[in-house]
Order: C-alpha cells, then structure tokens, then sequence
C-alpha cells in the first residue's frame, strides 16, 4: 500500500548530492544504511561519514563520502571528456597518475547488479544516462565517452543510488521541489574557470523552474545535484498539504550569513481544500457494473470525494446522478477523466465552499502484525478514529479474520497511539 506521504525539496540554498543524502537522514532515514551502502556496491575501500555540524545557527546532518587516498576537491567531480583506441577496455577504469576513470557502461553495470529494488535501479540508471549525456553534450563527445575521474565517478554513484533509495525508504509516494537557487560567482573545473552555473549544470537544469540568489555566493548546485532534481521531482508541489517532518542536509561550506544546507520537507495531502468545484452529470446509458472503476478513475484523477444516486431523468427514465468534488487545481484533470470513464456528453461545473474538520492519516499495526491506516478527524469534543476499509479488507483477506475484528483492534491501537505522540509513526 502506498503512504501518501510525499516530500518537498527546498534547495533556496542549491542542492548537491550529499546535501540531499544527509537532508534524507536527518528527515528518518537510517545512518547505518547509508554507511554500509558503499560496500553494497561493491565499494569496500569507500567510508561514508555522518555527522551534526551546525550551518548558521541550525542543526543539519553532514555526509560525506570518502575514498581512500582522495582529496576532496568541492565543485570539481568531473574528468575532461577524452577518447581511447581499441586496446582499451572501456568496461574497467583505467589508470592516469592519480586515480583512473570510468565510463557510462561501468556505472551502469554496478547499478545493474546492485542489491536494490528495481524502481532504484531505473531512477539511478536515468539520472547517470542523464549526467554522460550532459557531459558529452558540453564537450562534444558521444555519452558513452565521457571519462569520470574514478573519485567523482564514485562519489556520484553513491550519491545518486543513495538519494533514490533514501526516498524509498522513507516512504515517499513523490517528491516535488521548490524554485532552485543557482548562486553567483565563478566555479574552477577540470577545463578551467566557468561562470556559475557550471556548462553541465545548466544543461541538466533546464526545464526546472530556477528561484532567486539571496545570498548565494559560489557554485551552489551541483552537476549531481542537478540531475537528481531532474529524475527524482514532479515539479511545483501542491496547493494544499499539511508538514509531517524536517530534514536539513548540510553543504561543505559554512558562511556565516546563511544556511548552506537543503532542507527536506516530509508532508502528506490536505484533503480538506476549501475551495472546491462541484462536478455534477446525469447518466442513463452506463451499466451500473462500470460505476466503480468510474469512481477509482475520479479518485486517481484527484476528486476529494465522489457520490452517486439514483434519479428520474425525462421520459419517465431511470438514471444516475454523479457529482465529484475537486480541488480547483484538479478540477479540469477529473473532469477528463469523467468524459473518458463515463458515457457522459457533459459536465456541469460550479464553484463552492466547504468547511472541514482537520484531518491525518496514522498508520497501526494491529496485533497479527498487520499495518493498518487509520483516519484521525479533529474534532471539537477530540479526536474521532475510522480504519481506511481498504487496509481492513487487505487484512482480512489475508488472515481470514472478521473485517469488523480487525478494525476494532485497529481503532484501539490508534487511539493508544494518539494518546502517546512520542510514539507515533512519522
């Protein structure tokens, strides 16, 4: 079952990829996970750090990831770009002076075989196919020739397959981004001084919605940083959502005028909009049978609510009302939805108010080890509790128990949970 739950980046500061990673521990992610996500890889020699540090004034998780022998040089994670004859094997790094270098083919042969689910393989695989092809479009070069420094080539693979199950772990149905700040100033590469931001960086920010500076000073987003916002978020979040939790992810450099740090909002869906649309028409054409794949279409489409009854249409005919409410935001999007799922030729449209009590989803175990969601409604004598049915009939199907049994134990737990916050699944 999905949580529902969603998080929203904020990088008013930029975004990198360690400040992500750290932005996801510090919001409930284990530390140990990404400590021990290296070796998962098949990097043994790679340590992962995982600090508090302080960024002006606010408490913020640190990680970074450290490979033996390398100087962490911040901004330069990229070799040039260069071409090999055919007695190279391209397959494996190979050695200039200091470190050697890989290829696409390599990173995408570790994510190939790495121990993750299959949705982490296919976001990390986008986010490097991504990454070679804004290095080669830079330089001129096929994706597949783009040369990483062995350091940056690493440090990235971590960083991307990281933030994508981190994400995962937590939970996470999407993940939605404010304006990205893109600093000011100059940035040192592998291929000199360039104007921030940096050649790659703006290739992999195009289409994102960029917000102001305010005291960005230096290379603020990262080429890894980009391309993580381009695989991993939806875009603007929604209108409407209500906080869960926090998460600050650290940067490398500490000025003493701003945070240098990403923060990472956990939220879930505010149900309650107050300002809604009605969408209301009369079927006498559409088989009853098709009336709940019409209303899990409105509800997937994003209708808050969606109710039919039986009416007299003219000529003595048998039919059905149906109205839906949506957030004005979704409105057109069920009302397509409603002409595509149903036998309908049109909609009535009408703008309303509504005022609602607050709400939240909690979730339970109940006693056989079952996880159940539960609906917490505010309300002025306190709190009224309603097991989400679908949880409670995936449960009983799956133990042969009562549905009202489950429920019960269900509404017990919750209520023994809300009494206790301290306990409360975040």
């Amino acid at each position: 079952m999905t949580s529902g739950r969603f998080a929203i980046l904020d990088p008013a500061a930029g975004m990198s990829g360690d400040m992500l990673l750290g932005a996801l521990v510090d919001a409930g992610a284990p530390a140990r996970w990404i400590q021990e996500l290296p070796a998962r890889l098949g990097f043994p020699e790679v340590e992962v750090e995982v600090a508090r540090v302080l960024r002006c004034g606010v408490s913020c998780t640190k990680v970074t990831v450290k490979l033996a022998g390398a100087t962490e040089r911040p901004g330069l994670e990229y070799a040039a770009p260069h071409r090999h004859g055919p007695e190279t094997d391209r397959r494996h790094p190979h050695r200039h002076g200091p470190g050697g270098h890989r290829h696409l083919d390599d990173l995408l042969e570790i994510v190939a075989r790495a121990p993750v689910s299959p949705g982490v393989k296919d976001r990390a695989t986008r986010a490097l196919q991504l990454l070679c092809e804004a290095e080669g479009a830079t330089h001129g070069v096929p994706a597949a020739e783009v040369a990483l420094h062995e350091v940056g080539a690493v440090d990235a693979i971590v960083d991307i397959v990281g933030a994508c199950e981190g994400v995962e772990l937590l939970g996470l149905d999407r993940v939605y981004t404010r304006p990205v700040a893109l600093g000011t100033g100059w940035v040192q590469t592998a291929h000199g001084v360039m104007p921030v931001p940096a050649p790659v960086t703006a290739r992999l920010l195009e289409g994102l919605e960029i917000g102001p500076n305010g005291p960005v000073t230096g290379e603020a987003v990262t080429p890894t940083g980009a391309v993580l916002l381009r695989t991993l978020t939806a875009g603007a979040p929604p209108a409407r959502w209500r906080q869960r939790r926090t998460g600050w992810g650290a940067g490398g450099r500490d000025p003493e005028h701003y945070p240098n740090a990403l923060r990472l909002l956990l939220a879930e869906p505010a149900q309650e909009a107050g300002q809604v649309v009605t969408l209301s028409t009369d079927l006498d054409d559409l088989d009853p049978e098709y009336l709940e794949p019409l209303r899990e279409a409105l509800h997937a489409a994003g209708a808050l609510d969606v109710q039919i009854w039986p009416t007299h249409m003219k000529k003595g005919r048998l039919g059905l009302r149906l109205e839906a409410l949506a957030d004005p935001a979704t409105a057109d999007r069920v009302t397509e939805a409603l002409f595509l799922h149903s036998t309908t030729a049109g909609v009535r449209r009408t703008p309303a108010e509504r005022v609602t009590l607050p709400r939240r989803l909690i979730e339970v175990e109940t006693p056989g080890g079952h996880r159940v969601r539960v609906k917490v409604v505010e309300t002025p004598a306190g709190p009224r509790l309603k097991p989400e049915f679908d949880d409670v009939s995936a449960v009983a199907r799956a133990t042969g128990r009562p549905a009202l049994d489950i429920a019960r134990e269900a509404e017990w737990s919750a209520r023994t949970l809300i009494h206790h916050p301290a306990q409360e699944h975040e």
